[in-house]
């Protein structure tokens, strides 16, 4: 005789055969009754009245939360865990004050930030107190923050200088879907929120000083073109089979070269494209550099001018392609002009990221 036990959690379905056991998750259908399930803990909350405009904004929300979470794997599990579905119901309550209509959207990308990371109990907390202040926060305030955090988080890969810039100018033209706030209340507005700290008596980096930084690559002096260093620097590519054109013209002095690279730590996620011959035909792969190759682009790194001063014109270049692109002036010419220094909190990261992802879909989760 043979037993055989089955056991699933609410809304699985497990199909038994012999030893073996399917447990198969809930689909779109299940997922929205839960969700309809949490907003009926919410309608005793309303009268009549206000029930009818409730329902129509919780019901947008609904479409815009479900949209999503069917786009990422596994995202609809996430309606079976009790701490998600205590988040549903907040994030529901917040949907139903809100009257800005890309709070729904907002809220959506909070919740798919719970299920992607919700396992980090600080981030959690960032996400719970965030989702309770998105029908507080001002439009102001909302996209003071995400730029703000945009200026702090965002860089492009591009090891290209101007295209590197373009996709910059590109991202924030995304970002910023109003004119930026003229005056300094929405630093008050929004650290009454806990998404700022503000630290009064320190100022915060200008936008060269930042991007010089970030974007070092674009901005080091590189090699001396035909100088011994310059020959070393070829052999060493030939040496560990890497693609001569990996040292390229300098964008911004035209009598060195560089590596195609926004700042030495990225040489690791180099993309090298190799050709492979197959059975019946040749087919192109890509592939990051090998232990060697790093090595071997770290040496060249090495062989760089130090020569401050030359850095110093790169970065007045630098600034000046900058400047002519029209959404990254807009941003320097706000960001110089801030007046005090401030901290974004746990809080404001979640909610300035979501934001952003909200404007550009593309862009990659908080890490």
């Amino acid at each position: 005789m043979t037993r055989q036990n089955q056991e699933g959690g609410d809304s699985s379905t497990n199909i038994q055969a012999q030893q073996i056991v399917l447990n198969v998750g809930i689909d779109e259908k299940r997922a929205r009754e839960i969700y309809h399930e949490m907003n009926l803990q919410l309608r005793k909350d309303y009268s009549q009245e206000a029930l009818n405009v409730a329902d129509s904004r919780i019901s947008e929300f609904e479409n815009s939360l479900m949209s999503k979470m069917e786009r990422i794997d596994g995202a609809l599990e996430a309606f079976t865990d009790p701490s998600f579905q205590l988040l549903l119901v907040e994030a529901q309550k917040t949907a139903a004050s809100t009257e800005r209509p890309a709070d729904y959207e907002l809220l959506s990308e909070l919740l798919i930030h719970r299920f992607l990371k919700g396992q980090d109990r600080t981030i959690r907390a960032g996400i719970n107190r965030a989702v309770e202040i998105v029908d507080e926060i001002s439009n102001d305030g909302l996209l003071g923050l995400t730029v703000s955090h945009a200026i702090s988080y965002f860089y492009p890969l591009s090891g290209g200088v101007n295209f590197g810039l373009d996709v910059l100018n590109d991202l924030f033209g995304k970002i910023l879907y109003s004119p930026l706030p003229k005056d300094i209340e929405w630093l008050d507005h929004v650290e009454i929120l806990d998404a700022i700290r503000l630290k009064p008596l320190k100022s915060l980096n200008k936008i060269q000083s930042i991007y010089s930084e970030r974007l070092s690559g674009y901005l080091d002096v590189g090699i001396k073109k035909e100088s011994e260093n310059h020959i070393k620097a070829i052999e060493l590519l030939k040496l560990n089979r890497l693609p001569l054109d990996l040292l390229e013209e300098h964008s911004l002095n035209e009598d060195y070269v560089r590596i195609l690279v926004v700042n030495r730590k990225e040489i690791s996620s180099i993309i090298l494209t190799e050709l492979v011959p197959t059975k019946d035909s040749v087919v192109q792969i890509s592939k990051n550099p090998n232990d060697e190759q790093i090595k071997a682009l770290q040496l060249i790194y090495d062989l760089y001018v130090q020569d401050h001063n030359l850095r110093n014109i790169n970065a007045s270049y630098f600034m000046s392609e900058w400047n002519k692109r029209d959404n990254l002036k807009m941003i320097s010419d706000w960001w110089n002009n801030i007046p005090t220094a401030f901290q974004i909190t746990s809080v404001g990261r979640v909610l300035a990221h979501a934001n952003a992802q909200r404007c550009d879909s593309k862009l990659p989760p908080l890490n």
